[in-house]
C-alpha cells in the first residue's frame, strides 16, 4: 500500500506521529474510534502515546489484532485506554517492542487487565511461584519435591501449555514495568537490576512449579518415596541477574547413593517439562559437563571438585545458589563448595588459566560478527563479567564483601574497597546497564534467546531498537545514530577497562599469595614474616596494622596491596627497612590521590617501588619530596632514556623565571631532587649504565650552579648602583669537570671574572665576589635534599685565597707559584656555567700549564709520586681498610686517576687526545697512542669502574656518602643488589669480586706510575 503524508486531500496525516504507513494506519486508527477527518481529536493523547513507541506501526497493528480476537473485550479495552495513562504506557509500549506478547495477547485478550494501573501483579518468588503451581492446580504446602510438598493436577502436554500460558503472563507483568515509560514518560521507571533480579526469581519459581508437575508424573509412574535432591542455579539466574530470554544453569545435588536413581528421574522430569514451558535448561555445568552423571551425591561432588575440577569450573561455582528442592541440601551444599571458591585462586597458573578461557570464548566469536556481539564479543558483557570474576577470586580469599555473585553488587564492592577506582567501577557499571538493557530489548522483541546488535547499516531496525532503549531523533541525528554512537561508546571503555583490571600485573602477584597470608591480623602472620625473611616479625606486624587500621578506603586499599608488597620486600636486602620507609612513605602520601590508585593499578610500580625500597635509603628520603617520580615507575623509557641535557635545560627554563634567588634555589634544589631520584630509580633497577649516571649527575648538578649564578647576578645587579661590571664563568674542577659526578660528590669549581668595558679590576672584583658568596649561600643552606657543597678549596692559595679571580690573575698566578699538584688539578677543568667565551678562553689560557711543552720534567713527577705517596699513608680514614676503600684504598679511584693524570702531564703536549678530563677517555687514549698497553688500560678502567658503582652504591644503600664497602652483612647484601647481582649471590663473592679487580689494577698502578 503506498505511503502519503495526507490519506485524503487537505485532511491531518498519521506521519506526523511517526506511522510509516499513513494509509493503513489512518485505516487501523479509524477501526479503533481513534481518527476521523479532522484527525485524532479527543484520542489524541492515545495517539501521542504510540508515536513515542519503539515501533508505532508494530504496537499499532498489534491493537488492531487484539480487537480482531475479541470485540467485546476491546470495547472495554478501549474505554480504559482513554482513562488510564498508566494502561495505555504499559501496553503501548510493550507493543511497540514484542510481537511476542502481542501473540500472547491475542491468544488471550484478557490479560490486559493486568496492565492496569489498579492491577497488583506478583512481585516477590513466593506470589510468583503460586501463580503458577495455581496454573496446574498444585496444592500443598512446603517445597514442591519435598515431602508434604505440593503436586501437580495437570500433567504432560496440558501442564505445560498452562504453565506456558501463565509464564508468559508474568512475563508481561515485568516487560510493562520494564517498558512502560517509553510510551508515557510520565510513568516510574524500574532500573535494570531490579528488573533482571525479577526475572531470576521469577525462573526459580518456575523451576519449582516444573518439579510440582515432575512430582505428580512420579507419583503417577508408582514412585512413593520422595528423593532429597537439591537444585543449584548457576550463572545468571544464580547471580540473580537474569535476562528475558537465556539458558538457566541448574546442577542437582542428592543426599545419599539411595537418592540417586529416583532423583535422575526426577531431575530429567522436571527439564522436560521446563523447556517447552519456559526456557531451556542446561545442567552442562556439573561435574564432568555432558558426560557426567545428572545427579550425584554432595559427596561425589566434593570428590570431583577437589581432584579433578579446572579453575573454570570454580569461577562458575562462584554463582552458585540453592534453588529449589530440599532446602537444607542445598545449604549444605553452598556451605561445602563456597571455600573451594575462595581457594581456587592458589592453582597454580590460576590468573592464566581465566585469562585463556576469556580469549578462547573470544576466539569462537566469528569474525564477522564480532563487532556485534553483546555478549562474547571485544567490549561486550563477558569483558566485563571475566574481569569482575577475576578480581573477586584473587581478593575475595580475604575480603568477605566481594563474595557477591551478583556483577554489579561484585562491582560496587570491589570499588568500595579500593581494589578498583571508583571512577572505573561506576563506569563498568554503567556500560554494563547499558549493554544488559539493550540485549534485554533485542530479546523482547519475539523472546528469542539473542545477542547480537543489529547491522549497522540498518537504519530501521536500529531506530525501533534505539527507541526501545530511550533515545529519540534530534536535530543532530537520529535515534538510530545516536544509539550505534553509545554502543561504540560504551563497548570501547568496557574494553579499556577490561585490558586494565584483567590483565593487571598485580594480580599474579596476589593470586600466589597463600590464602592464609591474605589474612594480615591472623596469628600466623608472624610466622609467615618470619618465613618471608623479617628479622622484626612483631614490628613488621605493627606496620601492617597503622597501614590498615580503619574502615577507610586508604586502609582497605592497603590490605589489598600489603600481602604482595610483603612478598616483594621479602625478597630484598632488607625487608624490615624496606617496610618501615613503605609506611613512612604511605603516610607522607596519605593525602596524594593518585598514590594508592598508581600502586594497584600498575602492577610494575609495586614491583619496582617495593626493590627500591627494600635496598637504598636514599630512595624513600627523596620520594617524600618528590612523589611525582613514582609514576615513572611504570614507564621504563620516561624513567631511562631521558636525557640529562634535556633535565638541565627544563632545570633552567624554569628557574630563570623567578627573580627572587631564595625561590629561585628551592625551584632549583626541587628540581635537582627530581632528577636525582629518577636517575638513582634508574640505576638500582639496572636500566642505566654508570656513564649515564655520571653524566646525568654532573649536568643536572652544572643546570643547578648556571641557575644558582644566574639569579644572584641578577639580584646583585638589581642592587648594584650603576651598570653591572663583570661577568663571571663557572670552572668545573676534580668530579665536576670530568663530568663524573656521583651520588654524594662535591661540586670542585673556581670562579673565574673579568671586567665589562671601562670597568675597574676591584670593582668586577668586589661585584664578582658578592655574586659567589650569594651562591655558596644558597646551594649551602640547609636541606632535607643530599647537601650542594660548592667546594673551592682548588683555587690558587686553597682556603686563603680570594673566592674569585680574574683571568690574568689565575694565568699569573700558575706562572709564577703554581705547583705541580695543581697543574696536575687543571688538568679537570672545564667550563661547566656562566659566560660561555670567558670560560673557553680560561681553558685555552691554562692549556700551556696543565700540557705543558715537552712534558713535566722527572723532578715534578717525583713530587707526585710523593704527594700521592703521603696522600695513601696520611689521609685514609682511621680503622679503615686499605683494600676495600674506594677512594684512597689499593686499585681505588686515587691510584687510577693520578696514574692517567701523571701520562696526561708527561705526554699530552704530544698526545692530543690526551686533553681530556675524562679518566677514561684519558686511560683509552693512552692506551691508544701506545702509552699504556691495551691490557693494563682494560685493567685500569675495570677497577675504576667498578670502585665508582660501589661508592655510588653505598651512597645508595646508606643514604649518606661513603668510601669504604660496608662490613655488615644486610648493608653489604644491599649494595651486592644494588651493584646487580643476584640475590643468591654470596656477599664474600661480591667483596672476593672486588679485590681481584683492584689488586690486578693496583699492579699497573706500581708498574706505571711509580716505576716508570
Amino acid at each position: 500500500m503506498a505511503n502519503s503524508n495526507s490519506s485524503r486531500s487537505g485532511s491531518p496525516s498519521t506521519a506526523r506521529y511517526g506511522f510509516s504507513d499513513a494509509e493503513r494506519s489512518e485505516e487501523q486508527l479509524r477501526r479503533a474510534g481513534w481518527w476521523s477527518d479532522r484527525g485524532p481529536g479527543e484520542a489524541e493523547p492515545i495517539v501521542a502515546a504510540l508515536s513515542r513507541t519503539p515501533d508505532p506501526d508494530l504496537a499499532l497493528h498489534s491493537l488492531d489484532r487484539l480487537r480482531e480476537a475479541d470485540p467485546d473485550e476491546w470495547g472495554r479495552l478501549a474505554e480504559a485506554l482513554g482513562e488510564d495513562v498508566g494502561l495505555r504506557g504499559r501496553l503501548f509500549s510493550v507493543l511497540g517492542d514484542s510481537t511476542a506478547f502481542a501473540d500472547h495477547l491475542a491468544a488471550h485478550p484478557a490479560d490486559w487487565k493486568r496492565l492496569t494501573s489498579e492491577a497488583t501483579p506478583p512481585e516477590t518468588i513466593d506470589e510468583w511461584t503460586a501463580a503458577l503451581l495455581e496454573a496446574v492446580g498444585a496444592e500443598g504446602d512446603g517445597e514442591p519435591a519435598t515431602e508434604g510438598g505440593p503436586v501437580a493436577k495437570l500433567q504432560g502436554p496440558e501442564a505445560v501449555r498452562a504453565l506456558r500460558a501463565a509464564y508468559r503472563a508474568l512475563l508481561l507483568d515485568v516487560a510493562a514495568r520494564d517498558l512502560g515509560g517509553i510510551a508515557e514518560p510520565g510513568l516510574p521507571t524500574v532500573p535494570y537490576d531490579e528488573i533482571a533480579e525479577m526475572l531470576a526469581d521469577m525462573a526459580v519459581a518456575a523451576l519449582k512449579a516444573a518439579l510440582a508437575v515432575a512430582v505428580a508424573e512420579l507419583r503417577g509412574a508408582g514412585v512413593e518415596q520422595l528423593p532429597r535432591i537439591a537444585v543449584i542455579a548457576m550463572g545468571k539466574c544464580g547471580g540473580r541477574e537474569l535476562n528475558y530470554v537465556s539458558d538457566v544453569d541448574v546442577v542437582f545435588v542428592a543426599d545419599g547413593e539411595a537418592d540417586i536413581a529416583v532423583g535422575t528421574r526426577l531431575a530429567s522430569t522436571m527439564m522436560r517439562v521446563v523447556g517447552p514451558a519456559f526456557f531451556e535448561i542446561d545442567a552442562n555445568l556439573r561435574p564432568e559437563g555432558k558426560a557426567g552423571a545428572l545427579v550425584r551425591t554432595l559427596d561425589g561432588h566434593l570428590s570431583y571438585y577437589r581432584r579433578w575440577a579446572r579453575t573454570w569450573e570454580f569461577q562458575a561455582l562462584l554463582k552458585a545458589r540453592p534453588v529449589a528442592g530440599d532446602a537444607e541440601l542445598g545449604v549444605r551444599y553452598l556451605n561445602a563448595v563456597r571455600p573451594m571458591v575462595w581457594t581456587a585462586a592458589e592453582r597454580e597458573d590460576f590468573v592464566a588459566d581465566v585469562r585463556s578461557m576469556r580469549r578462547r570464548v573470544e576466539d569462537h566469536v566469528p569474525t564477522d560478527l564480532a563487532e556485534r556481539e553483546l555478549k562474547l564479543g571485544r567490549g561486550g558483557l563477558r569483558d566485563v563479567e571475566f574481569a569482575v570474576q577475576l578480581l573477586q577470586m584473587v581478593h575475595g580469599r580475604s575480603d568477605e564483601a566481594l563474595r557477591s555473585s551478583t556483577t554489579l553488587e561484585a562491582l560496587r564492592a570491589l570499588g568500595e574497597g579500593g581494589y578498583v577506582a571508583r571512577a572505573d567501577a561506576a563506569d563498568l557499571i554503567d556500560s554494563y546497564r547499558f549493554l544488559r538493557t539493550v540485549e534485554h530489548r533485542l530479546q523482547l522483541r519475539q523472546l528469542r534467546r539473542t545477542h547480537l546488535f543489529p547491522e549497522f547499516d540498518d537504519a530501521e531496525a536500529l531506530g525501533v531498537l534505539g527507541r526501545a532503549v530511550g533515545f529519540r531523533s534530534s536535530g543532530r541525528n537520529t535515534a538510530a545514530q545516536a544509539l550505534v554512537a553509545e554502543f561504540r561508546r560504551h563497548a570501547k571503555r568496557v574494553r579499556r577497562l577490561h585490558e586494565k583490571l584483567f590483565y593487571r600485573p598485580l594480580l599474579e602477584a596476589v593470586a600466589k599469595v597463600p590464602t592464609e597470608a591474605m589474612r594480615l591480623t591472623t596469628s600466623a602472620a608472624a610466622e609467615r614474616l618470619a618465613a618471608l625473611g623479617y628479622t622484626s616479625p612483631q614490628g613488621a606486624l605493627r606496620h601492617i596494622g597503622a597501614l590498615t587500621s580503619g574502615v577507610s578506603r586508604r586502609a582497605s586499599i592497603q590490605g589489598a596491596l600489603l600481602p604482595v608488597l610483603l612478598d616483594l620486600l621479602g625478597n630484598t636486602p632488607d625487608p624490615d627497612g624496606g617496610l618501615l620507609a613503605y609506611r613512612k612513605v604511605s603516610e607522607a602520601l596519605a593525602e596524594t590521590p593518585w598514590y594508592l590508585r598508581l600502586l594497584r593499578d600498575e602492577g610494575v610500580v609495586a614491583e619496582r617501588l617495593a626493590q627500591l625500597l627494600g635496598t637504598s635509603k636514599l630512595v624513600p628520603e627523596l620520594l617524600i619530596r618528590a612523589p611525582e617520580v613514582l609514576r615513572l615507575l611504570g614507564d621504563t623509557p620516561a624513567l631511562a632514556e631521558r636525557g640529562s641535557g634535556e633535565a638541565a635545560a627544563s632545570l633552567r627554563s624554569t628557574v630563570g623565571r623567578y627573580t627572587d634567588p631564595q625561590r629561585a634555589a628551592a625551584a632549583a634544589r626541587s628540581l635537582r631532587r627530581h632528577e636525582l631520584l629518577r636517575i638513582a630509580s634508574a640505576d638500582l633497577l639496572g636500566l642505566v649504565e654508570l656513564d649515564a649516571v655520571c653524566q646525568g649527575l654532573s649536568n643536572i648538578w652544572v643546570a643547578v650552579l648556571e641557575s644558582a649564578l644566574d639569579v644572584s647576578v641578577r639580584d646583585t645587579a638589581a642592587r648594584w648602583e650603576g651598570p653591572v661590571p663583570a661577568r663571571l664563568a663557572v670552572i668545573g674542577m676534580g668530579r665536576l669537570g670530568g663530568a663524573e659526578l656521583g651520588y654524594g660528590s662535591d661540586a670542585d669549581v673556581m670562579f673565574v671574572c673579568e671586567p665589562v668595558d671601562d670597568a675597574d679590576e676591584a670593582t668586577a672584583l668586589k661585584f664578582a665576589g658578592t655574586v659567589v658568596e650569594q651562591v655558596r649561600r644558597l646551594l649551602g643552606a640547609p636541606s632535607q635534599d643530599p647537601p650542594l657543597e660548592v667546594d673551592i678549596d682548588l683555587r690558587p692559595e686553597g682556603k686563603q685565597g680570594p673566592l674569585v679571580r680574574t683571568l690574568d690573575s689565575y694565568v699569573s698566578y700558575y706562572r709564577r707559584w703554581g705547583e705541580a699538584w695543581e697543574f696536575q688539578a687543571l688538568l679537570r677543568a672545564r667550563a661547566v656555567a656562566g659566560d660561555a667565551d670567558l670560560g673557553e678562553r680560561f681553558c685555552r689560557a691554562i692549556d700551556p700549564i696543565r700540557y705543558p711543552e715537552g712534558g713535566i720534567d722527572e723532578a715534578k713527577a717525583r713530587e707526585i709520586r710523593r704527594i700521592k705517596a703521603r696522600v695513601d699513608a696520611e689521609r685514609l680514614p682511621r680503622g679503615a681498610d686499605p683494600a676495600t676503600h674506594t677512594k684512597l684504598g689499593r686499585g681505588g679511584l686515587a691510584d687510577v686517576e693520578w696514574t692517567v693524570q701523571l701520562l696526561q702531564l708527561q705526554h699530552a703536549h704530544a698526545v692530543p687526545q690526551l686533553r681530556t678530563t675524562s679518566t677514561l677517555d684519558g686511560l683509552r687514549a693512552a692506551a691508544e697512542a701506545g702509552l699504556l698497553d691495551e691490557s693494563d688500560a682494560q685493567e685500569l678502567i675495570a677497577a675504576w669502574t667498578l670502585a665508582t658503582r660501589f661508592r655510588n652504591a653505598v651512597m645508595l644503600v646508606r643514604g649518606k656518602p661513603g668510601d669504604q664497602l660496608p662490613k655488615h652483612v644486610q648493608e653489604r647484601a644491599a649494595v651486592a643488589a644494588a651493584l646487580g647481582y643476584s640475590a643468591e649471590v654470596d656477599t664474600g663473592e661480591v667483596v672476593d669480586d672486588y679485590l681481584r679487580v683492584t689488586r690486578h689494577a693496583r699492579s699497573v698502578v706500581e708498574r706505571v706510575f711509580y716505576e716508570s
